[in-house]
């Protein structure tokens, strides 16, 4: 029997993939995570959503298996989130400590 070969995850799924987008792609889902959960909570299906949200009943269902949450911007995560009667506050600051001279997205819910 093979051993097994566990690798340490740095905290980013998305990052340990090897992603160009990774920072971006983790904050799209920690949103899109939030917004799945609210509708289970609500006891909502997919078509109910699909139409509170104004969009699709299969965009609902990529949104719940992962394969659209890379199409998503963050403008419309946050729009359906405000209709499911959630507050968004978005925080802007200078990063001090980046090498690279960029900034980065996070999202903390």
């Amino acid at each position: 029997m093979k051993d097994d070969i566990f690798v340490e995850s740095c905290g980013n799924v998305f990052e340990d993939l090897g992603l160009d987008d990774a920072k971006e792609m983790q904050a799209k889902s920690k949103l899109a995570n939030t917004v799945l959960k609210i509708i289970k909570h609500k006891k909502m299906t997919q078509t109910a959503a699909a139409k509170l949200l104004h969009t699709h009943q299969t965009q609902i269902s990529r949104l719940n298996t992962g394969t659209g949450i890379k199409s998503l911007s963050f403008d419309i995560l946050m729009k359906w989130l405000t209709i499911l009667e959630y507050n968004i506050t978005v925080s802007i600051e200078k990063n001090e400590t980046s090498k690279y001279h960029i900034g980065q997205i996070q999202v903390a819910i």
